[in-house]
């Protein structure tokens, strides 16, 4: 068996059911790995480590008296630091927020505690999981930027520190990262997963996403939190598939290439390997074709980011009127302009949405799945800025479920990624089609650490 850090989350808690690896194994060789590689890194905020061994003794315990188990039973889980944690701070990556301890935790990490998953603690999040870059590096090379907002969980799941972490998407904060930085991630549905508990940025745009190195493990993070909250009223009643059960021998996938708008927008190299990628996933049998798509494109993105301005602005009034030199500098510039922003041009960037939204939904009628780069470019080597999420933002507009897969890596050495978008609610054929591309490509990245 490889170091117990190294497994995946449905590895570890196949190997702890079985009694081939006990939960404080697991847990110390996470620990033990953040000792090694954080003071460089910079991904955690929070851990404590005498909690984690005696929740993994409790793991063990359960085990030992063979009472049931969860399917994440002892798998210790990264949560990105806008996520409330119940007697531990939540500090957003902010001042704003340096003395806010919650009494209560996230509806969806309350769902991976039922599940046997084990809190390691608490990654780093830009400030408010907006634009400010965070302080972590990228472990395939620190000059390089890890992307964000979920700059610490995609890192801790690539470095090993983890085997999965929460993170969210409001623009692209979740599938942009995880391609940086050469793992899986994946963005449900709008309304798939509930929000309670997650500090907001934007009430129309919000999802609670995660980073893991497998699609299976992708498929087993959704299984365990998708479904109805009261808590949240914008969480959906949509019926929740069996998405273990979709991954299970895949078929081939009917992919719709996009070129629209994305070729437009990406550098040279990562046009070129996404040509590779489609020619490669044609061979192996999925069905390409190259998918049009309406002019609503263009203005999706500029109207989101003034969405989420004014959404983000009505949240932080009251903080940002009190003490907006605590902010920092993009994010102070936002709201600012969020508050200035008129009605009218609100509401028609709402009901420009409306219609991207229909026509999306139209395109993603005509295959499985849409396939673009994962981001524009690989990781620039500029740390003052998280890179450029116009290739995610579109799918978090509309709502539609996505999943980053790691596909190569770069000249330059650093990860490069593909996308893959399906239908709202249609993440069982998402990630049966993303099940079927990663084995296609066979691409498992592990940084140069």
């Amino acid at each position: 068996m490889p170091s117990p850090n190294e497994l995946t989350a449905a590895q570890a808690a196949r190997a702890i059911a079985r009694r081939e690896l006990t939960a404080v194994e697991l847990a110390e060789a996470c620990l033990n790995r953040i000792e090694a590689l954080d003071a460089r890194l910079l991904a955690w905020v929070y851990v404590d480590r005498e909690t984690v061994l005696a929740d993994a003794r409790l793991a063990d315990a359960a085990v030992a008296e063979q009472r049931p188990l969860g399917p994440l039973h002892g798998v210790p889980i990264g949560v990105k630091d806008i996520y409330y944690t119940a007697g531990i701070p939540t500090r957003a990556g902010s001042e704003v927020y340096k003395d806010f301890v919650p009494d209560f935790d996230a509806t969806s990490l309350t769902l991976l505690k039922k599940a046997g998953g084990v809190m390691l603690g608490k990654a780093v999040t830009t400030e408010f999981a907006c634009l400010d870059p965070s302080p972590t590096y990228n472990p395939w090379n620190p000059a390089h930027t890890p992307g964000g907002s979920s700059s610490g969980s995609a890192v801790a799941v690539a470095s090993r520190m983890c085997p999965a972490a929460l993170g969210s998407q409001t623009v692209g904060s979740v599938l942009r990262p995880a391609a940086y930085n050469g793992v899986v991630g994946f963005k449900p549905t709008f309304g798939r997963v509930s929000r309670h508990g997650v500090v907001p940025v934007s009430w129309n745009l919000d999802t609670v996403g995660w980073l893991v190195r497998t699609v299976e493990d992708a498929a087993l993070l959704l299984q365990v939190m998708a479904g109805p909250d009261v808590a949240d009223p914008v969480s959906s009643r949509e019926p929740v598939g069996n998405y273990l059960s979709a991954i299970v021998e895949p078929p081939a996938p009917r992919i719709g290439l996009l070129r629209r708008y994305f070729y437009e927008g990406a550098d040279t190299e990562s046009r070129r390997h996404l040509d590779a990628v489609a020619e490669q996933l044609a061979e192996a049998g999925a069905e390409i074709e190259e998918i049009p798509l309406a002019e609503s494109i263009e203005s999706a993105f500029a109207d989101q980011r003034l969405i989420m301005s004014v959404e983000a602005a009505a949240f932080h009034e009251p903080m940002y009127r009190r003490q907006a030199e605590d902010y920092q500098p993009k994010l102070r510039t936002m709201l600012a302009e969020g508050l200035e922003v008129d009605g009218i041009d609100y509401s028609r960037a709402l009901e420009r949405r409306r219609q991207f939204t229909t026509d999306m939904e139209e395109a993603a009628r005509r295959c499985d799945v849409l396939l673009t780069p994962a981001a524009p470019s690989p990781p620039q080597a500029d740390r003052t800025n998280t890179g450029d999420p116009a290739f995610q933002g579109p799918w978090t507009s509309c709502g539609f479920p996505a999943i980053a897969l790691p596909s190569g890596l770069a000249e330059s050495g650093v990860p490069l990624g593909v996308q893959l978008v399906a239908s709202p609610f249609a993440e069982a054929r998402l990630l049966s089609a993303a099940a079927w591309c990663e084995g296609a490509l066979g691409v498992s990245l592990n940084p140069p650490l």
